[in-house]
């Protein structure tokens, strides 16, 4: 199996050397390593450039997990694109994971990450009738034809682009399976202590909760990638609301426990519904925007500037 590793990285310089350790010692010495890093401020750029077992650092200038899966994705080689955040070290079962997985026929295999909620692969979602198998985007391998079918991340979304990304993996029939082996824990915390497990990707969790208090920001991206996928059928409609409708009565529980102010919670609905409002416009506009299968106008051929600066050893 030829293995490209993208690593996406943004002032995490501790942990991206824990995370660039593990893989130099538990993947073969032909893996191809791929950093992309930015825009950081805390010497990680010169802590890679230090490095002889990284062949690509990439330096782009926007803060963008699917900026930064793409421009990585753009250099890689390998017959196999393996996206992992630089937060997280691979145990040892990890290649092995992926290859056997891979040499199976899988098209995209993913597995379990220290501090993340359990909707993982394990749990498939039913959506407008279509059977859709998410994905932590900080530990998922695609077979390359795979990325290439789907043009890669859409960029327009600053947030939960694995979500949108595993809605067009179902709509073009691949299947995403799950390996516990294909693991990845972080083994430092912010503080340098034991890592949190509170934290969370920015999106709206099965469970009602949310792991970033940027509402406005998930909902647009719940409705733009459901509006893109889908088309404003009765069902996303009444799929967004109910979410929306849903934290809103949790609001008023926290309001009544003192947990939270009125001016925060109306402020907090005026933000959703604007978000979703123009996340449900954007959705449309895209989805006419590229009627093909694969739902991504704002994919990887879409642009060659996402690069600052490429260091490239091989």
């Amino acid at each position: 199996m030829e293995l490209s590793v993208v690593v996406s990285t943004l002032n995490d310089r501790e942990r991206l050397v824990s995370c660039l350790d593990a893989l130099a010692e538990r993947t073969p010495a032909e893996t191809e390593r791929i950093v992309v890093n930015g825009p950081s401020s805390d010497g990680t750029t010169g802590v890679v450039r230090d490095r002889d077992d990284i062949d690509v650092l990439v330096e782009i200038s926007e803060r963008s997990p699917n900026v930064s899966r793409n421009a990585g994705l753009e250099l890689a080689t390998g017959e196999v694109v393996a996206f992992l955040d630089g937060e997280y070290a691979i145990d040892y079962s990890w290649y092995g994971a992926i290859d056997e997985s891979m040499a199976d026929g899988t098209d995209v295999v993913t597995g379990p990450v220290t501090g993340r909620p359990v909707d993982n692969g394990q749990s498939p979602h039913r959506v407008a009738g279509r059977t859709v198998t998410h994905f932590h985007g900080d530990n998922v391998a695609f077979d390359r034809s795979v990325l290439e079918a789907l043009d890669g991340f859409d960029e327009y979304l600053a947030e939960a682009g694995e979500r949108d990304c595993a809605h067009r993996v179902a709509g073009l029939d691949f299947e995403v399976s799950w390996n516990a082996a294909m693991a990845a824990r972080c083994e430092i915390g912010t503080d340098g202590g034991e890592p949190s497990e509170t934290r969370g990707p920015p999106e709206l969790r099965s469970d009602g909760g949310h792991a970033d208090p940027d509402w406005g920001a998930a909902y647009r991206s719940l409705s733009y990638r459901l509006a893109k996928n889908y088309g404003l059928r009765p069902s996303v409609l009444a799929r967004t609301a109910g979410s929306a409708l849903r934290e809103g009565a949790a609001g008023v529980s926290r309001l009544a426990a003192g947990e939270a102010t009125p001016t925060g919670w109306l402020s907090d609905g005026t933000d959703v519904v604007k978000n979703v409002t123009r996340g449900l416009w954007d959705g449309v506009r895209a989805r006419y925007r590229d009627r093909s299968r694969r739902r991504n106008p704002n994919g990887l051929s879409q642009r060659h500037d996402r690069a600052v600066q490429v260091y490239d050893w091989r």
